[in-house]
């Protein structure tokens, strides 16, 4: 029986194909950035964390979700990311071996702002005394008393 070519293959395949090259490329730009050996002052001193790299299908394209940590100014790190892009993809196809190195842009990650909703919403009086019961307002006054 003859072989299927990476261009026939299943939908499942080229999912993980992409899930897997995703993952590589993720970790090898998380290891860039750890370095920040960048001459973009945008990028200079500032902690990014890679959460995920989507692959286009034709494995062309790379979207790279990231979140500043310890704050900053994330317009300026984005603009700076975008700059870089051809930079950082030379440099993760040093290590990631494909055939194209995928073009990278970069996306600000919503799930640390989704995060922090999510936290005040719970640090709130009246969702405090929906999980555990007690007004927190309430309990305040009884140690006064």
């Amino acid at each position: 029986m003859a072989q299927q070519s990476h261009s026939n293959a299943p939908p499942n395949a080229r999912q993980q194909r992409q899930l897997r090259l995703g993952e590589l490329l993720r970790h090898a730009l998380s290891d860039i950035l750890l370095r920040g050996d960048f001459r973009d002052p945008d990028l200079a001193g500032c902690s990014i964390t890679v959460s995920e790299v989507r692959v286009s299908t034709d494995l062309r394209a790379a979207t790279a979700y990231v979140s500043l940590l310890g704050g900053g100014d994330m317009q300026r790190v984005m603009a700076g990311l975008n700059r870089a892009a051809p930079h950082l993809s030379r440099r993760v196809s040093r290590t990631v071996r494909v055939r194209h190195t995928p073009r990278f842009s970069f996306i600000e990650d919503p799930v640390f702002e989704k995060v922090g909703r999510i936290e005040n919403l719970l640090q709130r009086p009246r969702v405090k005394k929906d999980t555990t019961g007690v007004l927190i307002s309430d309990s305040a006054d009884a140690r006064k008393r």
